[in-house]
C-alpha cells in the first residue's frame, strides 16, 4: 500500500508541475507543493512500515511498531513547510498581479488529480484503519487533505475565469496554505499522542465491549485495564475479579481462556495479560456464580462494564465498590 502511495505520488507531482508549467498559476502551485510531500511522506512510510513489521525481540519487547507514530510527525512536519513554501509564493505572485494562463487545461487536470487522490487517500485510511498503521492512516488523510486542496483550486479557478479578478488566483493558494496548516496539525497531535500512549477512546469502548460480553459464571468485574497501540498491534493488561475461593489453577486457566476469546475478537495481533483478584466478598450482588460457599448477599444481576469503571486503577475502586 505504501508502495501504491509512493508510485501515484510521483506520477501526478510530475502531472502537477507540468500543468503549473503551462498555466504560471499560484493555485495551482501551492497544489504541485502538497504532492512534493506525498512525494516524501509516501517514501518515509514505505522504510518505517519495513521496521515497524519486525517481530519484537529483546531490545524491543513490545515491537517496533511505533516508529509509524514519527513517520506520521514527519508528515506533518513537511505539511508546515510546504505551507511556508506556498505562502512565499502567493504573496510573490500578488504584488506581481500576473493573470494565469490556459484556465480550462488547468482546471480540468486539477480536477483529475484531485479525484485520483481523493479515491487513493479514502482506500489508504481504510487500509491504515482496519490494519492499525498509523503511518498508512496518517498518509491517506494527508493525499485526502491534496484532494480537498484540489477541489478548492477548480472552484478558485473557475472564479478567476468568471471574474478576470487576477488576485484570486493567489488569495486561493493562501487559503490552500491555511488549510494545510491545519492538516498538519492534526496528523502531528494525532502522532503525539501516540508516542506519549494518549488514550485511545474509540479501542478502549471496543475491548470493554467484548469484555463485557463474558461478565458472569465467575468472571466477577474487571479494573485497571490499560490498552497500547503499537503499529498494528495491541498490548492489553487488567484485574480481573474473580472469586476468592478458587484455585490458583482455575483462575489462570479463565484469564487465559478470557485472554484467547479476546485475541480472536479484535481485529489485529494483540498481547493481553490479566492479572487476577479476589472477590473479597464486595461484588456479591454482581456474582451469579452458584456454588459459592462465601456469599454474603444475594445475587442481584449482572452488570455491563463500562469504561469509566474498567480503568480505575486499585487505589480508587473503593468508589466503584460503593
Amino acid at each position: 500500500m505504501a508502495l501504491l502511495s509512493f508510485v501515484v505520488a510521483i506520477g501526478l507531482l510530475i502531472v502537477k508541475f507540468w500543468v503549473y508549467s503551462r498555466t504560471e498559476s499560484q493555485a495551482i502551485f501551492s497544489d504541485a507543493c502538497e504532492s512534493i510531500v506525498n512525494v516524501m511522506a509516501a517514501l518515509v512510510a514505505l522504510s518505517v512500515l519495513k521496521y515497524a513489521g519486525r517481530p519484537a525481540d529483546r531490545d524491543h519487547p513490545y515491537g517496533h511498531g511505533k516508529v509509524e507514530f514519527f513517520s506520521a510527525a514527519f508528515e506533518g512536519g513537511l505539511i508546515f513547510c510546504a505551507a511556508l513554501v506556498i505562502l512565499w509564493q502567493a504573496v510573490e505572485a500578488f504584488s506581481i498581479g500576473a493573470m494565469p494562463r490556459e484556465l480550462d487545461f488547468g482546471l480540468l487536470m486539477t480536477f483529475a488529480a484531485g479525484a485520483v487522490n481523493g479515491l487513493l487517500g479514502w482506500f489508504l485510511i481504510s487500509y491504515g484503519n482496519r490494519h492499525g498503521s498509523p503511518a498508512l492512516s496518517a498518509d491517506g488523510h494527508h493525499v485526502l487533505s491534496d484532494f480537498w486542496t484540489s477541489i478548492g483550486v477548480v472552484f478558485g479557478l473557475l472564479a478567476v475565469r468568471i471574474t478576470g479578478l487576477a488576485w484570486l488566483d493567489p488569495a486561493i493558494a493562501a487559503v490552500m496554505m491555511v488549510w494545510l496548516l491545519i492538516t498538519g496539525w492534526r496528523i502531528v497531535k494525532r502522532a503525539i499522542g501516540g508516542l506519549l500512549d494518549a488514550e485511545d477512546p474509540a479501542l478502549l469502548q471496543e475491548v470493554v465491549e467484548q469484555l463485557s460480553k463474558r461478565v458472569g459464571n465467575g468472571v466477577i468485574r474487571l479494573h485497571h485495564l490499560r490498552v497500547i497501540r503499537s503499529g498494528s498491534f495491541r498490548h492489553i493488561s487488567a484485574h480481573l475479579v474473580v472469586p476468592e475461593f478458587w484455585s490458583v489453577q482455575r483462575a489462570h486457566d479463565v484469564a487465559e481462556e478470557l485472554a484467547a476469546d479476546l485475541e480472536r475478537e479484535l481485529p489485529g495481533p494483540a498481547a493481553i495479560d490479566f492479572h487476577t483478584d479476589p472477590c473479597e466478598r464486595s461484588w456479591c450482588a454482581m456474582c451469579d456464580l452458584e456454588e459459592c460457599s462465601v456469599r454474603q448477599q444475594p445475587f442481584v444481576k449482572l452488570e455491563p462494564l463500562t469504561v469509566d469503571e474498567a480503568v480505575v486503577p486499585d487505589d480508587d475502586l473503593h468508589t466503584i465498590e460503593r
